[in-house]
């Protein structure tokens, strides 16, 4: 179903969020410990976004396993950045795997990530999407329910909405017209991140001038706390808040634990299968 993470603090190497941990977003991957709804291997796709000094965000998207790129190991021990946001992806079965739908999405300052899926896709949310300007329909990413949820936040954006308010938005006209879906959002300019639990996984680690959020803990260290489901985080360097999504809403609108396809993945390589998960 995917795996993410997002980083704002002091610069530090990409490698240091992508391999360099024992549970880094590489080893994620291909040995998960809390992947919910089926799949372990996220092999169709990865993506890492960054911010230079200057100007919008760098995006390295590829639709290989990120363990079978060549070139990321060498960019991310180079290239050091204070705000990051990367992905791995496992696609839904029927999706197609290219590099234009592998996360992080992107728009001037923002990077987004959807870790889950739209139940009954697409007929769902057809109404949802018809809502949109048909130029940005015919200008999707790829035809994905997370290009449409990016999609979806980002008109929320452009029209003004705060961050913290487009995201949970979105996730609460998403559930409710799509009841079973798995909705973990990521959004960050660079300077804030905000992200929910529906469905999924996350855990955040604020430390000093730094916070961490990510789909499962880097390593085994002080400071990691899970973010309950249905919680929206709101973060920025040295500063978090935590919150229901659905203060009164019912149950039946929300994320639900039932997974609505089985997302389908590669086998890792057989290096890696011969090192024990965890």
């Amino acid at each position: 179903m995917c795996r993410h993470l997002a980083y704002l603090g002091p610069a530090l190497p990409l490698a240091a969020l992508l391999f360099d941990p024992p549970h880094s977003l590489t080893r994620q991957s291909w040995a998960p410990l809390d992947m919910r709804g089926g799949g372990t291997v996220n092999a169709d796709g990865f993506g890492v976004g960054w911010y230079p000094l200057d100007g919008p965000p760098v995006r390295y998207r590829r639709a290989t396993p990120i363990w079978a790129d060549d070139t990321l190991p060498v960019l991310a021990a180079a290239t050091t950045a204070g705000g990051v946001l990367a992905a791995v992806r496992s696609a839904t079965v029927g999706m197609p795997v290219v590099e234009t739908a592998a996360a992080p999405f992107a728009e001037g300052p923002w990077l987004f990530s959807l870790n889950g899926a739209v139940h009954g896709w697409p007929d769902s949310i057809a109404a949802l999407a018809g809502r949109l300007p048909t130029r940005d329909l015919m200008t999707l990413d790829a035809p994905t329910d997370a290009a449409l949820v990016w999609a979806l936040v980002r008109h929320r954006l452009r029209a003004g909405a705060a961050p913290a308010e487009a995201v949970a938005e979105t996730v609460r006209e998403v559930a409710a017209a799509a009841p079973g879906s798995r909705l973990n959002l990521m959004l960050t300019d660079g300077k804030l991140v905000v992200a929910n639990a529906g469905g999924h996984a996350l855990s955040v680690r604020a430390t000093g001038g730094s916070v961490l959020v990510s789909s499962e803990p880097l390593a085994e260290e002080p400071g990691w706390r899970p973010v309950p489901d249905n919680h929206l985080v709101v973060a920025a360097a040295g500063q978090l808040d935590v919150a229901p999504i659905w203060p009164t809403r019912p149950a039946a609108t929300r994320p639900s634990d039932t997974p609505p396809t089985a997302p389908r993945g590669r086998a890792r390589p057989e290096r890696e299968q011969q090192q024990s998960p965890g």
